[in-house]
């Protein structure tokens, strides 16, 4: 998928939140991103997929954090 097919598809479905780090990715402002690995960014695969691979083209770093993750950072928290 080019840019172009991937911001066209983002816009189609209202994912500003996600177009913004594709223009951050792009800007150098995103260096990494974290996500649970199961959930990913988008709940379409294949866009998923498309977008992760851009954002890793353009030097973003993709750390998959497991539930447990959270788990911890929530008790951190208290």
């Amino acid at each position: 998928m080019t840019r172009d097919e991937i911001m066209n598809a983002l816009q189609a479905k209202r994912m500003t939140e996600v177009i913004e780090l594709v223009e951050d990715a792009e800007t150098g402002e995103l260096e990494e991103l974290e996500l649970v690995e199961h959930l990913g960014l988008i709940a379409d695969e294949a866009l998923n997929h498309a977008v992760l691979a851009y954002l890793m083209s353009k030097g973003v770093k993709i750390t998959y954090l497991s539930p447990e993750d959270f788990d911890d950072e929530e008790e951190d928290e208290d």
